[in-house]
């Protein structure tokens, strides 16, 4: 309760502050006497101050219900962090910058550099934010008083959970991807997020026009050539990205509305081939070469296809009895599994005929018995298994080698990272069954991988997190052993669309809004999936790129059309202008009239909001299809969902969260069943950093210390171990 009381005297400090100097430049600006010749300007400055002076009375009651609360839903007393307790920061963040822009304004207004329309456009973006902000917590009070006490998502109450989806829907969003892009996050990220969103919408015109796949706007990044070890950690691809493209993306740089209008087109109804070829753009082979010259060296960095072939494994309740695991078989029936060896050391095995038979590098990678200079070191004890993230539709092992190569040499263990089948292609279990068989794989042959696999831990993130639950779920369920540990990070453990306070702030994340969401969660089950296929090769993506000088003609139309538009009047100079902007409108005008009155008068409420106020709507419905398919609920899908017996036996757990991430109650509430199974877990939840930080090690300060926390707890699950032994020998002496 003292927490929750200083919180609440925090925000009574922040409204009183944000009350108070809104009067004041009200004042100022209404004063007859005044000379201020900012014409209309002036009048929509006023405006604006008394819309957030009304927001700021409606919404301060409300924190302090939540405050009163919100402490019932953490993990536990030193672990704060839940959907509300986030949802009161991301307001809290909302309120300083307006309280910052608004006593600017207020001490500068007067000078003669003082940027009027420029502060006007500031404060209204931030303050169509904030609406936003309170339709959210009416959301969330909803939440809070039909949810059992304790529980953060509405799993029976279908309902709600439909309502939700349908008022995210005509919820407008584009104010949180122009000039407030990212205000919840540390400052550090926020020019990677701007890049994002800027490479996105570049990458997305040309998408349009071509849906050719991936390499029509960014083709230069998709040949083989001298430089091919030149760039990859995430940022600086797309930041070269939106480098190459910045006389044609220039436009979204000048004008934050019209570059969060034409995200938010985008991000309504996304097409999931479109989101893959964006995202997978860290999968060249130009691209991936930045990402090994920046991080730390490895001597071993093998890709290995391993063939379809059944394994007989000992049970862990009798090791003289055996279990017969098959081969993947879903969908296109028995195929092999890609996997990649990173090993800071070559160690004994890792050199051997046998293990580099199983290589896809043509020619093999030379090994260490042919480099008399490199000493082979002895097998490791331990084994780190990793599955990739990437909403089980994009990436590979390969767009996460930065912080792979940092795990092998700073554990000093080798790294298997497995390259699963991706959805929609290959939808559930097909990813399961790829994962649960290279885990046989690498227990049977540990000494070809350089260990011994006395301690083996499941590491991975997102979509891998769960995938390192359900794994460990098989193993328990075939009776094979299971892994010693598992770390999770930001892992995904229900695959619905149900609602919770932190998926609300699918509202507002440049990363997963929830169209991106829900096409990634019912590609997984198999909801409108492609037909199954089997993709080989890891050349598929560059034999989407185009000829250069086809591209290089391509840039410089584009570039001398968007610079006669930009020397033109401010009219419509696009299709996303069109649908935001009248004739004769700039984007900021638009914002303007968005203070005025919501649109479209076509868009259904679907919540029953407080009478007086009405959201903000978005000029284009979203199409969000809701996680329906029975598949969706079964345990090793939605670990979550799973009943005590599957889950009983696990090992421990370690969560690391965000507690800005969509899926933060995912790891809230897992952590709690698991907890009062008895089960060992524990949690840590990060500030201030967006889903996917992992692969962010190398941005910031705030990024490489939350990696440091999943090392961290690596370290331990191989450490437990010897602690155990060193207890035993203690006990025998």
């Amino acid at each position: 309760m003292p927490v929750a009381a200083a919180s609440d005297m925090d925000f009574k400090v922040a409204f009183s502050a944000l009350k108070a100097v809104c009067e004041e430049n009200i004042a100022a600006f209404c004063d007859p006497s005044a000379d201020l010749a900012f014409g209309p300007v002036t009048q929509r400055l006023v405006m604006c101050m008394k819309k957030i002076q009304e927001h700021a009375r409606a919404i301060e009651p409300l924190v302090a219900s939540f405050t009163a609360v919100y402490h019932h839903y953490d993990f536990d007393a030193q672990t704060p962090g839940n959907g509300y307790r986030t949802l009161i920061k991301v307001l809290q963040c909302c309120l300083l910058h307006l309280l910052h822009k608004a006593r600017y304004i207020a001490s500068n207004h007067k000078s003669a550099f003082f940027r009027a329309d420029h502060n006007a456009s500031e404060m209204e973006a931030y303050c169509c934010a904030l609406c936003q902000l309170r339709a959210l917590l009416y959301l969330a009070k909803r939440l809070i008083n039909d949810n059992d006490f304790g529980q953060l998502y509405s799993l029976q109450d279908r309902d709600l959970s439909r309502r939700y989806v349908q008022e995210y829907s005509s919820l407008h969003k584009a104010c949180f991807y122009g000039r407030c892009l990212g205000f919840q996050f540390s400052p550090s990220l926020r020019p990677f997020l701007q890049t994002i969103v800027i490479s996105m919408i570049s990458y997305g015109e040309t998408y349009g026009k071509q849906q050719s796949g991936l390499g029509e706007f960014f083709c230069p990044f998709m040949y083989d050539g001298p430089f091919e070890m030149f760039l990859c950690n995430p940022f600086f691809v797309l930041l070269g990205l939106a480098a190459l493209s910045l006389l044609t993306s220039g436009k979204y740089v000048i004008d934050p509305e019209l570059r969060g209008a034409e995200f938010e087109r985008i991000t309504q109804n996304l097409d999931m081939q479109f989101w893959k070829s964006f995202w997978n753009i860290t999968e060249s082979e130009l691209l991936t070469g930045f990402s090994r010259i920046a991080s730390y060296p490895v001597q071993l960095n093998l890709t290995l296809t391993i063939p379809p072939v059944s394994l007989r494994l000992p049970l862990s309740s009798d090791p003289n009895l055996f279990a017969t695991v098959s081969p993947p078989l879903a969908h296109w029936g028995p195929g092999p599994v890609h996997l990649r060896l990173i090993s800071h050391e070559i160690r004994q095995g890792q050199d051997s005929e046998e293990l580099l038979s199983f290589s896809r590098d043509d020619p093999p990678s030379v090994s260490a018995s042919n480099l008399p200079w490199v000493q082979k070191q002895p097998p490791s004890p331990w084994l780190l298994i990793h599955f990739h993230g990437g909403g089980f539709v994009a990436q590979t092992s390969r767009s996460h080698e930065n912080y792979l190569r940092s795990w092998s040499k700073r554990l000093n263990v080798p790294v298997l990272s497995v390259d699963y089948s991706l959805s929609p292609e290959a939808p559930y279990p097909r990813a399961l069954e790829e994962c649960f068989y290279a885990y046989c794989w690498a227990l049977k042959n540990s000494r070809l991988l350089g260990s011994t696999a006395e301690r083996i831990c499941l590491a991975g993130d997102s979509a891998g997190g769960n995938l390192c639950i359900t794994v460990s779920m098989k193993a328990m369920s075939c009776g094979v052993r299971v892994p010693d540990g598992i770390m999770a990070a930001y892992p995904a453990t229900l695959l619905t669309t149900d609602a919770s306070p932190s998926r609300l702030l699918t509202l507002i994340d440049p990363l997963l809004p929830l169209g991106v969401l829900a096409k990634c969660l019912n590609a997984y089950a198999g909801v409108d999936s492609q037909t199954a296929q089997h993709v080989v090769g890891d050349n598929s993506l560059r034999s989407l790129g185009r000829d250069t000088t086809a591209l290089l003609s391509e840039l410089t139309q584009g570039a001398s059309s968007w610079i006669q538009s930009f020397l033109q009047p401010m009219w419509p100079t696009s299709e996303a202008h069109s649908r935001t902007s009248r004739p004769g409108e700039s984007a900021s005008v638009v914002t303007h009239r968005n203070l005025s009155h919501s649109s479209p008068s076509s868009s259904k409420c679907y919540v029953d909001y407080p009478e007086g106020f009405e959201p903000l709507r978005s000029e284009c419905l979203a199409v969000v299809q809701p996680t329906s398919c029975p598949i969706i609920r079964n345990p090793f899908v939605s670990p979550l969902l799973a009943p005590d017996g599957l889950l009983r036996g696990l090992p421990p757990v370690h969560l690391v969260a965000s507690a800005l991430d969509v899926l933060l109650d995912d790891s809230v509430m897992f952590a709690k069943k698991l907890r009062d199974m008895g089960q060992p877990v524990s949690l840590t939840v990060v500030e201030d950093l967006p889903h996917g930080f992992l692969s962010l090690s190398q941005l910031s300060k705030e990024t490489e210390a939350a990696a440091e926390i999943c090392l961290e707890k690596i370290r331990e699950i191989f450490q437990q171990g010897d602690t155990k032994n060193c207890s035993n020998e203690a006990r025998s002496d």
